[in-house]
């Protein structure tokens, strides 16, 4: 009787869910070992939740902005005294119940086609055993919530536990009025004074949803700017839009404490200033869930920070264990997770495999105006990393922006002197996750600026300005010939 191949997935996140729809679909005997419900953090806690939170923000912030220039007027019996009162307002608890049944209604999708796809899903908490079989397999301890016990045999094993909230000693959530990052959905009130600590992606994304759902918001951070590893013109725009929109930014301060007075938070800063606020958001990282899985002792290398050390086929240093997603410490990204996973599974089962190549991975920050970037970035070639022509376009330029009424956002491309090719791109811009993917296809197929100028874009569209940078690099590229 043929050998079929059992897979034991331990975490049901992008990177274990994905993986195990590859493996079933490759005829493999999958198990994922969950504990949370499928979809992980990326769809109960963080990714799904947080943008749903922000398409209302959204719409919030594009009526706010533009109705006035757009000619639109609101009609309402507001007293004359009180016309500029704020006429569009936002139910919290209706929106975070929203937030929390389309976050459900995705989880319970991914586990039907997974186990439509013939796939199991236990229930529970996974750690490897030590010791390799001499047939190469390795055992999986699955623990229940009831504390029973289930061992599995797997030919290979994806470790995909993700990561969760870092926590400051003098600084721990107490789930109502100092919150991380899954506990904001719990809100049944908009917080009236927001002080959000740590200015990365997650801090920047709900600092800005806040303001625009009408929170006052601070944002504390301990860098220079906000968005520290993001493109500098694209953090600059963003930081101008928060501070235009009244936000208070404070750079260069970093929390060293926070605690509850009565129904107000204290947050303490590093050279002893002290600010107050109704809540206190933290956003100040994550820290992979690789504690007490025995990785160390079954061989699997990892980083001082915790993470699982791979290669570019998702293999640990163990033979037949494969890691993938926010606990690599790769990229924290729910795309990057998923391609790590499905690679992890061609590549056990033979299938055909294509190494994972960062420089092609696109990500996108969901702030108003959002920032997408795909390829190398200026700090590449301020760096000295590659060599690249730059040209940045200004939105203010194209006629659909101006009739939509925006003003916020540019179009930068990256290409080789010589040949042309685009090897990276930012665009700020409203819906910029929608158009960074021509410049991700041509940063992944190697396209020439010559080929983007050429192809038609609509009249008048936001595309017509990656049309427009890119025909701009070509000229200077031919003067220079």
């Amino acid at each position: 009787m043929e050998h079929v191949t059992r897979i034991v997935i331990i975490g049901g996140g992008p990177g274990g869910y994905e993986a195990a729809l590859v493996a079933a679909q490759l005829g493999a005997e999958v198990t994922v070992v969950d504990c949370d419900g499928l979809g992980g953090a990326s769809v109960l806690t963080d990714c799904v939740p947080s943008k749903t939170l922000i398409a209302t923000a959204e719409v919030m912030t594009t009526f706010d902005s533009s109705y006035e220039e757009l000619g639109i007027i609101v009609a309402d019996d507001t007293p004359p005294l009180e016309q500029a009162a704020r006429v569009v307002g936002v139910d919290l608890g209706k929106v975070n119940r929203r937030v929390k049944r389309l976050a459900l209604a995705q989880s319970h999708d991914i586990t039907a086609s997974v186990t439509r796809a013939g796939a199991r899903v236990m229930r529970g908490r996974g750690r490897l055993e030590p010791a390799q079989a001499p047939d190469g397999s390795r055992k999986v301890i699955v623990r229940a919530a009831d504390g029973s016990e289930e061992t599995l045999i797997a030919d290979a094993v994806l470790v995909s536990t993700g990561a969760h909230p870092r926590e400051i000693p003098d600084a721990q959530p107490d789930g109502e009025r100092i919150l991380n990052w899954t506990q904001v959905y719990d809100l049944d009130e908009l917080p009236e004074e927001l002080i959000v600590v740590g200015s990365g992606v997650t801090g920047a994304e709900f600092a800005g949803a806040y303001q625009a759902l009408g929170s006052k918001v601070t944002l504390v951070s301990s860098r220079d700017r906000v968005l520290p590893g993001e493109d500098p013109d694209a953090a600059a725009v963003l930081e101008d839009v928060f501070r235009r929109r009244g936000m208070n930014v404070m750079s260069r301060s970093r929390a060293a404490a926070v605690k509850r007075v009565g129904d107000r938070v204290e947050v303490t800063l590093a050279d002893g200033r002290v600010i107050t606020g109704s809540h206190c958001l933290m956003a100040v990282g994550s820290i992979p869930n690789t504690e007490d899985m025995g990785l160390e002792g079954a061989g699997v290398r990892m980083k001082d920070s915790g993470h699982i050390l791979t290669d570019k086929v998702s293999r640990t240093s163990a033979p037949g264990v494969y890691a993938a997603g926010d606990c690599t410490g790769v990229f924290a990204l729910a795309s990057v997770a998923a391609m790590q996973g499905r690679i992890a599974m061609y590549h056990f089962l033979g299938d055909a495999v294509t190494p994972l190549n960062l420089k092609t991975v696109s990500a996108n920050v969901f702030t108003d105006p959002e920032i997408a970037t795909v390829g190398y970035s200026q700090a590449d070639v301020d760096g000295g990393k590659i060599d690249a022509r730059v040209v940045k376009l200004p939105l203010l330029r194209n006629p659909r922006a101006k009739m939509q009424g925006i003003r916020d956002g540019f179009v930068k491309i990256f290409c080789r002197p010589g040949t042309g090719i685009v090897v990276g791109g930012v665009v700020v811009a409203p819906r910029a996750s929608e158009l960074i993917h021509p410049i991700a296809l041509a940063v992944d197929n190697n396209l020439t600026v010559e080929q983007i100028a050429k192809a038609f874009t609509v009249y008048p569209s936001l595309s017509g300005s990656i049309a427009e940078v890119a025909r701009q690099l070509h000229t200077r590229k031919s003067s220079e010939g």
